[in-house]
């Protein structure tokens, strides 16, 4: 029986769509783990004084496999990926998903928390270290073709990456549709230049074998443990497997790493061991001594591109994950600007930049070479994969009903490669990992006192605040006066009086004809479907309770969203409303619930914290503010 040419048209848009979502997934989920052969064998043979014997330069190789195999493979893609909440990945999204499972228990709830935020702080540092340590790399490939310009490696570095982040306001929309054709480029050289290695010396396929890397710890006890923290570098990267799902889905992202990413990679792993063994002295950059002297000029600009990219894809994170925070209510609101007119999901965030521009060019310019700044590597990834085990288990025990010992196999078998890493990665502490340790701690810190700032901000506003069904009752025997028009006001006590409509009534003495009390709830999903946008209650005396739902990466828009409400039986006309926000001062309190510093610091942070009204889309012309004082 032959297939109908619409299922045969269906079968190809089908193939065409997963191909494009493959070749998309390369270019942006794989950057940080594709660049990792440019550093991972120098450092591990550079720095530790192991000498490229053959029997060690198979232990190395035979870890490096297997790390890749259980970290990115099976934890990552075959584990974690299946962890998605609703389609979406990354520590926010599990956070959210592990969250539920401890509504219950305030104490549960306040550990799932703080592990997700310090995981998700955490990728500030990796997002910090990935941009230096990527193109100084690339770039330190112009000493090998010609050692004259060593000198020129740190001016080089700087400009490069001065460009790149001041070409974030204008968006990726432009070359974005490269990055995966570029990638493509990039593994498949990473793999001629091992294969053609490989073909020379056929014995390092041995390292497939997992008992060279237990002979290697057999052979070096504690050395080889520490040898660890370099071996590691060669799955940085594997979170973003993950984090990215949601903009690709499991499929795509599976295939791109098992047919194309993991082969390559690990076919230069062996190029390199193999150049290793038969030359001791390549050492010093195995990388970029495996091509011939005719390709270096050109791999050196290949790998400065794929850097690029791979730094891009941790920089937008970076803007992903703060929007997700600040939606969340984890971190005060900045200024966004979106730099897709279509993809929604693109932005860039002013502060973020510059913050993440001053923290790289600290590093290039404080550790000056790809392998000082190994030293500071790893510590935050591997910490960030050991939350990701932890949340992931809470998951895999609640939500998926795993029984004790499924769970506990997981929890064992994962929590083991991940502690020896980290272990691995402390020893490198005082040698530079202690900056990203310290800008994920400091991140950290603003994140929890902004959570418990705001709680407490809250919670003395929900104390002096009058029942709305009174309010509404007392009008009845005192009736204001009545003007035409909407009058919104912004809340985040429903039940309540919100402040600024006791101050608009008592300033003013005037009620709109309609008042709305408008609060927006962000749910512990990605995102939140139209039909289930706004909720109306309508109420006596002209009251109605609105309510907006949205997901942790949808963008408010209040206006849009209450143009939608016609079918709830609110009709919204912008010139006929007014929206009325209240601005807190806050004053701090000896005996408070923080310490002083603490208030100090949140202060700071919320008196410099963006417009709500930018923040919702809302006209400004059509925003009235009222000031009130809140002690904490």
């Amino acid at each position: 029986m032959q297939n109908s040419p619409s299922g045969d048209h269906g079968s190809v848009q089908s193939h065409g769509r997963l191909a494009a979502l493959t070749i998309a997934a390369v270019g942006v989920v794989f950057g940080d783990i594709g660049t990792s052969p440019l550093y991972t064998m120098k450092e591990v043979f550079g720095s530790h004084g192991l000498a490229p014997t053959h029997a060690n330069v198979l232990g190395i190789l035979s870890l490096v496999f297997w790390s890749l195999v259980i970290i990115v493979a099976l934890k990552y893609v075959v584990f974690i990926m299946r962890a998605d909440n609703r389609g979406e990945g990354g520590i926010m999204a599990l956070m959210a998903l592990a969250q539920r499972t401890a509504s219950k228990s305030p104490r549960t709830l306040w550990w799932l928390t703080a592990a997700g935020l310090f995981g998700a702080a955490l990728f500030y540092g990796d997002g910090v270290i990935t941009p230096a340590i990527s193109v100084l790399s690339a770039v330190e490939g112009v000493a090998v073709a010609q050692p004259a310009f060593a000198p020129m490696i740190l001016p080089i570095s700087l400009v490069i990456i001065v460009g790149l982040f001041s070409f974030q306001r204008k968006g990726t929309a432009s070359v974005g549709a490269l990055f995966g054709p570029v990638m493509i480029v990039w593994f498949v050289v990473l793999g001629l230049l091992g294969l053609r290695q490989v073909v020379s010396m056929p014995s390092v396929l041995m390292a497939l074998n997992p008992l060279y890397a237990l002979a290697f710890f057999a052979e070096h006890g504690g050395h080889g443990f520490l040898v660890l923290g370099s071996v590691v570098l060669a799955v940085t990267g594997a979170e973003a497997l993950y984090a990215d799902m949601g903009h690709f889905g499991r499929r795509p992202i599976k295939l791109a790493w098992f047919a194309l990413v993991l082969p390559c990679i690990y076919l230069n792993y062996l190029g390199q061991g193999a150049l290793l063994v038969s030359d001791p002295a390549s050492a010093r950059n195995p990388f970029f001594l495996l091509a011939p002297s005719w390709l270096l000029y050109p791999l050196v600009g290949l790998a400065t591109l794929a850097a690029i990219i791979a730094s891009q894809a941790v920089i937008s994170g970076a803007y992903s994950l703060t929007r997700q925070a600040m939606q969340l209510g984890y971190c005060p609101r900045f200024s966004l600007v979106h730099t897709s007119d279509r993809e929604i999901g693109q932005v860039y965030v002013p502060a973020i930049n510059m913050t993440l521009l001053g923290a790289v060019i600290a590093l290039v310019v404080g550790f000056k070479s790809s392998s000082a700044l190994a030293s500071a590597y790893g510590i935050a990834v591997t910490l960030t994969m050991l939350i990701d085990t932890l949340l992931a288990f809470v998951v895999v025990r609640s939500l998926w009903g795993w029984s004790s010992w499924q769970g506990g196999l997981f929890l064992a078998g994962f929590l083991i490669v991940d502690l020896a890493f980290v272990l691995a990665c402390a020893m490198k502490i005082f040698d530079g990992g202690w900056f990203p340790l310290l800008m994920g701690s400091g991140v950290f810190l603003l994140l929890m006192t902004w959570r418990k700032g705001k709680r407490i901000v809250a919670e003395r506003t929900r104390t002096d605040t009058i029942p709305l069904e009174l309010f509404i009752q007392s009008l009845f025997h005192s009736p204001p006066q009545r003007v035409s028009g909407t009058g919104i006001f912004m809340t985040t006590n429903p039940e309540g009086v919100p402040r600024a409509l006791l101050h608009n009534l008592l300033h003013n003495k005037v009620l709109h004809e309609r008042v709305v009390l408008l609060t927006v709830v962000t749910e512990d999903v990605p995102f939140v479907p139209e039909i289930d946008r706004v909720w109306v209650e309508h109420l006596d005396y002209g009251f109605l309770r609105v309510s907006l739902h949205y997901g942790f990466k949808d963008d408010p828009d209040i206006p849009t969203a209450l143009s939608q409400a016609i079918a709830q039986g609110f009709e919204f006309e912008m010139m006929e409303t007014s929206f009325f926000l209240g601005r807190e001062k806050l004053i701090p309190r000896i005996k408070g619930a923080m310490p002083m510093w603490r208030e100090r610091l949140f202060i700071f942070m919320f008196r410099n914290s963006g417009s709500a009204a930018d923040f919702f889309k809302i006209p400004a012309n059509r925003v009235v503010e009222f000031g009130t004082q809140v002690e904490l």
